[in-house]
Formats: structure tokens, C-alpha cells, sequence
């Protein structure tokens, strides 16, 4: 299975872990976010949606995407883009939107400051 890992990470640790994976260390797949705030304001609740269609599902367009969540194109458009931008999303050579895993997991700890 092809599972990648949302996490919220310090840019040390981020570093940290690029440096053992130049020592040949698998690391695994993992998209890093400064704070639980941006990793929310990038997955918003409509598009967590947008990933959860999309994860195992293969390349589509934006249209289809649209129709498995039952929302009007203009605004997954939106979210597609900001997914793209934001690493989570890709687009393969046809240009079809794809997110390439087949699982998700979310990692972050919430704890007294």
C-alpha cells in the first residue's frame, strides 16, 4: 500500500530527516506543515472531502471530482488549485489531477504549552 503521512513537524526535525534520507535512510512519505493551523487552513473540511475521493482513485479530472462530492465545479477548481499548490495534489502528464496514495495518515500532537 502507498500511504503518505500529513504531519506537523518543526523545519529541525523536516531537516533532520532529509539528512538521514541523503544517508540512504528510507523515510517514507510524508508532507510537513509548520503548524496544526496551516496544515487546517490548507485541508479545509471540503477539501479533506476532495482527498478522501480522490485517495486510491487514480487519475480524473476536475469535473469527475465535482461529481463524486456532488459540488459545482467552479469550487473544486478552487480547492484542486489549492491542493496543487500546496504539494498534496498532482497532475500527471495528461493533465488529470491524481493524489497517488491509496492511505492517509494524520500526525500531530496537541499538548500544554
Amino acid at each position: 500500500m502507498n500511504s503518505v503521512t500529513l504531519e506537523v513537524r518543526s523545519r529541525d526535525k523536516i531537516t533532520d530527516r532529509v539528512l538521514r534520507a541523503f544517508g540512504g535512510e528510507a523515510q517514507g512519505n510524508f508532507i510537513s506543515f509548520e503548524s496544526p493551523e496551516l496544515l487546517f487552513k490548507v485541508i479545509s473540511g471540503k477539501r479533506w472531502e476532495l482527498l478522501k475521493v480522490m485517495t486510491g482513485a487514480g487519475p480524473m479530472t476536475i469535473r469527475e471530482a465535482a461529481r463524486r462530492l456532488h459540488r459545482d465545479v467552479k469550487g473544486v477548481h478552487g480547492d484542486v488549485h489549492a491542493l496543487l499548490n500546496a504539494g498534496l495534489l498532482q497532475k500527471n502528464e495528461e493533465g488529470l489531477i491524481v493524489f497517488p496514495y491509496d492511505a492517509v495518515h494524520v500526525d500531530f500532537m496537541l499538548q500544554a504549552a
